[in-house]
C-alpha cells in the first residue's frame, strides 16, 4: 500500500476514536465510529484476496447495522426527551438498543458471530488493529452509559461472552479464530465488572491490549497461522517460541503472569458485591480459555515436526523487522503482576 494512503488511513483511525472519546453529543460520537469503520475497510481489503474481501464485506455490513441502530436509538431518545447528550439517555428502550448495537460493534456474545469469520480473513497486523484499537471507541461509549443500562443486561452479556469465548475456542485449529474467541472472552470480563468498578474495566482493557499485541506480533514474527505450524517454530527460534507460549499463558490468566491481575481483581470485586455464583461461573469459564491456550503451548513446546531438516525449513528466523513494539508489549504482558499494589493505588 502507498505510504501516503496508509498514513491517511491510520490518521483517520486515530481521528475517529479521538472524536468519539471527546464527544458528549450522540451525532458526533456516531460520526467518530463511522470514520473508524471507513478507515479500516481499505486496510482489511488491501491484499485483494477473495477471503480478505469477504471478511471486509462482513465487517462493513455488521458495523453499518450497528451504526444504524445507534443512530435510530439516539434519535428516538432525542425525540422523547429532547436531549442529544449521552448522559441524558433515560429512555429504557433507547438505552437497550444502544448497548445492543455497541455490543455488536465490539463482538460481545450473542452478537459475536461475525468476529471469528472476519478475523480469519485478515492478516495478523490488520487483525491486531481490529482486536485492539477498534474496541476503544465503542467501549468508551459503553463506559459513559454504564449507569443508564440495566445491570441484568450487562451481567448477561458478560457471562455469555465469557462462556462462549471459552467454549468456541476449544475446537479451533486456526490461530486467528482462537484469538477472536479469546477477545470475546476478555470483553466479557470487562463488561461484567463495569457497573461496579469502571476502573477495573479500564485496567482489564489495558492489559488485554498489551497481551493481545504481544500474541499477534509473536505469531506474525513466527509466520504461524494454524496449530500444526506451531510445531515448526521451535526449530526456527526457541526463544521466540518460549515467549509466545508465555504470552498465551498470560492471556489465559495463569499466575504469575500479567493476565492473572485483572481476573483476580474482577473476581475479588464480584465477591465484594455478594455475587459469588457469578464469580464462580466466571472463574470456571476462564478454565475453558486456559485449556485451549495450553493446547497451543503443547503444540509449540512438546511436539516436534518430522520435517525440520535444513532443506525444508529455515533454521533462523528473520529478525530484520522492527521488534521494539514486540519487546515492549511482551515485557508488559509477562512481568507486570508485581506492580498490582501500585496499579491499585492509581485506579482506586
Amino acid at each position: 500500500m502507498n505510504p501516503y494512503v496508509l498514513m491517511v488511513l491510520l490518521s483517520s483511525l486515530g481521528l475517529g476514536t479521538t472524536l468519539t472519546f471527546a464527544s458528549s453529543h450522540w451525532l458526533l460520537a456516531w460520526m467518530g465510529l463511522e470514520i473508524n469503520t471507513l478507515a479500516i475497510v481499505p486496510l482489511m481489503a488491501q491484499h485483494h484476496h477473495p477471503r480478505a474481501v469477504e471478511a471486509t464485506t462482513k465487517y462493513f455490513l455488521t458495523q453499518a447495522t450497528a451504526a444504524a441502530m445507534i443512530l435510530f436509538a439516539s434519535t428516538t431518545n432525542a425525540w422523547i426527551t429532547g436531549e442529544w447528550d449521552m448522559n441524558s439517555m433515560t429512555n429504557p428502550i433507547a438505552s437497550t438498543m444502544v448497548i445492543t448495537a455497541l455490543a455488536l460493534k465490539i463482538g460481545l456474545a450473542p452478537m459475536h458471530f461475525w468476529m471469528p469469520e472476519v478475523l480469519q480473513g485478515l492478516d495478523l497486523l490488520t487483525g491486531l488493529i481490529m482486536s485492539t484499537w477498534q474496541k476503544l471507541a465503542p467501549l468508551a461509549l459503553i463506559i459513559q452509559m454504564a449507569q443508564a443500562i440495566d445491570p441484568f443486561l450487562l451481567t448477561a452479556l458478560g457471562l455469555t461472552s465469557t462462556l462462549i469465548g471459552g467454549w468456541g475456542g476449544l475446537n479451533q485449529t486456526q490461530l486467528r479464530k482462537v484469538l477472536a474467541y479469546s477477545s470475546i472472552a476478555h470483553m466479557g470480563w470487562m463488561i461484567i465488572v463495569l457497573q461496579y468498578a469502571p476502573q477495573l474495566t479500564l485496567l482489564a482493557l489495558g492489559t488485554y491490549i498489551f497481551m493481545t499485541s504481544a500474541a499477534f506480533l509473536t505469531l506474525k514474527m513466527s509466520s504461524a497461522t494454524k496449530i500444526n505450524t506451531l510445531a515448526m517454530t521451535w526449530s526456527n527460534s526457541p526463544i521466540l517460541t518460549s515467549t509466545t507460549a508465555l504470552v498465551l499463558l498470560s492471556l489465559g490468566g495463569l499466575p504469575p503472569l500479567t493476565g492473572f491481575m485483572p481476573k483476580w481483581l474482577i473476581l475479588q470485586e464480584l465477591t465484594k458485591q455478594n455475587l459469588s455464583i457469578t464469580a464462580t461461573i466466571m472463574a470456571l469459564a476462564a478454565l475453558l480459555s486456559l485449556y485451549f491456550y495450553l493446547r497451543l503451548c503443547y503444540a509449540m513446546t512438546l511436539t516436534i515436526s518430522p520435517n525440520t531438516t535444513n532443506s525444508i525449513t529455515p533454521w533462523r528466523i528473520n529478525t530484520t523487522q522492527n521488534s521494539l513494539p514486540l519487546v515492549i508489549s511482551t515485557t508488559i504482558a509477562l512481568g507486570f503482576l508485581p506492580m498490582t499494589p501500585a496499579i491499585l493505588m492509581l485506579v482506586t
